[in-house]
């Protein structure tokens, strides 16, 4: 028997499934999405980019965003359930 795969998108057929008019490509304009310092945001992963993904486990949690990083369009954010950072960004 093979064994199963431990990978970024485990158990993930469901959870990132969309609607068939959500299907496609997402709109250029949550590329430029900016968030300031201390905003609150909910993280929801776009399964048609595969970069900049957090783990699957943060999907749909609320967060605050704690600093920009070096590119603009990724931060760093505090999840409210654990007391750990959550980096992530989108690929442009």
């Amino acid at each position: 028997m093979v064994k199963a795969s431990k990978g970024i998108m485990e158990k993930t057929r469901q959870k990132f499934r969309r609607s068939p008019r959500q299907r496609g490509l997402s709109p250029i304009t949550r590329s430029f999405q900016s968030f300031e310092i201390g905003e609150r945001v909910t993280i929801v992963i776009d399964s048609s980019v595969q970069r900049g993904w957090p783990h699957h486990r943060f999907h749909g949690m609320t967060g605050t965003v704690v600093a920009a990083e070096v590119a603009p369009s990724s931060w760093t954010c505090d999840s409210a359930d654990e007391s750990s950072k959550l980096s992530f960004g989108l690929s442009t």
